[in-house]
């Protein structure tokens, strides 16, 4: 991967190299979650229900080159719709925090240079999902992610 040294302190979200882009990520799973929104309060509530391609041993996406094909639903998120999604990302989120204007937290990987760093914090989703396979939609609500 070509990323600059700390790239993410310098470069405009819209200005950085998709490896960079990529780098951003996590690895905590929290995006592949499915959430609830309250239509009287808009607010968002995430469950443990996660996306059928969500693998929550590695909390990454079993396949994520063709997502978008497999789970239509899946949100892309891009430098061009951030502004329309940050809303559904996690609040640790980086894509998120740097939209915000606000810093990566001190346990995320590329502040440590460790890729593990998000699981040993205890932020990730690994081990705590229920596939979406074996929840119906109906009864999401009784999943609620306890933080």
């Amino acid at each position: 991967m070509n990323k600059r040294h700390r790239f993410w302190e310098t470069t405009p979200l819209h200005k950085m190299t998709p490896d960079e882009w990529e780098a951003l990520c996590d690895g905590c799973g929290r995006c592949c979650l499915n959430k609830l929104e309250d239509i009287d309060t808009d607010e968002l509530i995430f469950t443990r229900v996660a996306c059928r391609l969500f693998d929550d041993t590695t909390c990454r996406c079993a396949n994520y080159a063709q997502r978008k094909s497999i789970v239509p639903e899946c949100v892309v998120l891009t430098p061009d719709t951030l502004h329309e999604i940050a809303y559904w990302m996690p609040e640790t989120c980086a894509y998120r925090l740097l939209h915000e204007g606000k810093r990566l937290p001190d346990w995320h990987p590329l502040v440590t240079g460790d890729p593990t760093s998000t699981h040993a914090a205890g932020v990730s989703m690994q081990g705590r999902t229920v596939s979406e396979h074996v929840v119906p939609v109906e009864d999401w609500e009784d999943y609620p992610l306890d933080e």
